[in-house]
């Protein structure tokens, strides 16, 4: 989500210097998750039920998961009171979210994820807000967290944020130097905006180590009174966490103050579960690019100098928004044509008949047979010389009668941004001290052993099946109480790749799908 002027901000991974901060992404066979999976009607086999050999027998792979797992190149240092685990959550616009907590005593909410903004903001003395008890949000998060709104009253720790501070950027609204300053920041999305006033409040956190001590960082974050747009009823209903460079973003707030170092990463699982770390610098062996820095408006802005397609290679080169908060990649002409039209070319299925709810152009009639391996594939080639390789360009969607793939790129008018669904598979380093992106091909497991006793996932393009469209997806809620989120991953391959023959032979109903973009 790309925020235009008014507050931006920025988050990630470090190695070196200081604290990293991590969010574990949550497991699908917890029992809230179990719960949400029936309510979902997706079709999609549910977690098994609890005190059964199948629940038990997921147990203990994913004990076997938990006893390899090595947490190399990462220093202990501090995740998030309930972990450092990041989800996916389809019917929301496809964005990544967490649990924060904030306050005295703590209150938690689901944040969404967002690269592309910095003002990490909650629902806060609501003039205008997404409802809490909302029947189209109770089934997309798991059934036992509440939606929660923030009252700076309530918390012994909150404090205003005056007009005087260094980091209030509306002074011109203030009535004096000791007023409440005020916020307001606008989005991408069509009509899509937060605003209300500045607060301070403390972030928990939590050593990583064997202690496990707790960490209060003071921060300063929005208190959302009115929402718009895209907040009321698609995604962040919650609050968003922005994590882009300016200021005013947590995890620049966490590295001025000797918490962390000025770098944090994202992993992005391809099975919609993911992991977020504060500080964390990445790996000797990662590939980077270099950030094409505004200092008026510093953006995680990258450039790419040639596109790869299947056989064809296009020489084009554009810079481009690397953005968590939108969920497709959108490409301006002349490259989104150059792309599209090279997709085209070589794709062997029959191409979809137009159909105005869905907003790629280029989609494909699925076969119950389908092979992914014969899809074209798409690669970047990054200033510098870098690769990046990207393992998932389609999404499927489900039409009245059938199951539709499409080339999930958008064409606009105005910005080039990488999207979620091309930073899929890999763990995506945001270096704020050296200003470059780093990247590496990764499980967001954190397995890096590799012991035939322990299953993995399969590192061959074609064995993975690619995005499922908002309605039809297996991306789990969240159990914010529990610590052990991993599962096995190859069982629900399998089992998604069954489901998408079997929604075709079970001629499967209406669904939609539904993109956000807030940036």
């Amino acid at each position: 989500m790309l925020s235009f002027v008014f507050i931006i901000a920025s988050l990630f991974l470090s190695l070196c210097h200081g604290h990293v901060y991590t969010f574990t992404m949550h497991h699908r066979h917890s029992e809230p998750v179990r719960k949400w999976s029936h309510s979902t009607a997706s079709g999609i086999p549910a977690p098994p039920e609890k005190g059964t050999v199948e629940y038990y027998a997921e147990l203990a792979d994913r004990d076997r998961l938990l006893r390899g797992r090595k947490l190399s190149q990462i220093d202990d240092g501090l995740a998030f009171s309930d972990g450092n685990s990041t989800f996916r959550i389809s019917s929301l616009g496809f964005l990544h979210y967490t649990t924060v907590q904030i306050g005295t005593p703590g209150v938690k909410f689901m944040v969404a994820l967002d690269t592309g903004s910095d003002l990490f903001w909650v629902p806060c003395d609501c003039t205008r807000c997404a409802a809490t008890d909302s029947s189209a949000f109770a089934s997309a998060f798991a059934s036992d967290f509440d939606l929660n709104v923030y009252n700076p009253n309530g918390s012994s720790t909150s404090k205003k944020v005056t007009c005087n501070n260094s980091l209030c950027m509306h002074r011109s609204q203030c009535l004096g130097t000791l007023s409440n300053c005020p916020y307001m920041v606008s989005y991408v999305s069509a009509e899509t905006s937060t605003s209300g006033i500045l607060v301070e409040d403390v972030l928990h956190l939590t050593q990583e180590d064997n202690h496990h001590d707790l960490v209060e960082a003071n921060v300063i974050f929005g208190c959302g009174q009115i929402q718009s747009g895209s907040f009321l009823d698609v995604a962040a209903p919650n609050g968003l966490f922005g994590l882009g460079m300016e200021k005013i973003s947590v995890p620049s707030m966490l590295s001025r103050e000797g918490f962390t170092a000025d770098s944090f990463s994202m992993c992005f699982g391809r099975d919609g579960i993911g992991r977020i770390s504060f500080g964390d610098k990445g790996s000797f062996d990662q590939d980077e690019t270099p950030f094409n820095l505004n200092p008026s408006h510093p953006t995680y802005n990258i450039t790419v100098t040639q596109v790869r397609v299947g056989t064809t290679l296009i020489d084009v080169e554009f810079t481009a928004l690397f953005d968590s908060g939108t969920s497709f990649t959108y490409l301006v002409d002349p490259t989104y044509t150059r792309l599209t039209e090279s997709f085209h070319s070589q794709v062997q299925d029959r191409r979809h008949r137009s159909d105005s709810r869905i907003p790629f152009e280029y989609c494909y009639d699925m076969s119950p047979d389908a092979n992914t391996s014969l899809i074209p594939s798409v690669s970047l080639t990054m200033g510098g010389g870098s690769h990046f390789a990207v393992y998932d360009p389609i999404i499927i969607i489900s039409t009245q009668s059938e199951l539709v793939y499409c080339l999930a790129v958008v064409k606009t008018a105005e910005l080039n941004i990488i999207g979620q669904n091309f930073m899929t598979g890999y763990r995506v380093v945001f270096d704020r001290e050296k200003l470059v992106l780093g990247w590496k091909k990764f499980d967001c497991y954190d397995i890096e052993d590799h012991n035939d006793a322990i299953p993995t996932r399969p590192h061959s393009h074609a064995d993975v099946p690619p995005a499922v469209a908002a309605g039809l997806g297996n991306y789990p809620a969240t159990d914010p109480t529990r610590k052990s989120k991993y599962n096995s991953q190859r069982k629900w391959l399998t089992n998604t790749t069954q489901w998408l023959r079997s929604m075709l032979r079970k001629r499967v109903g209406k669904s939609w799908l539904r993109l956000f973009v807030c940036g």
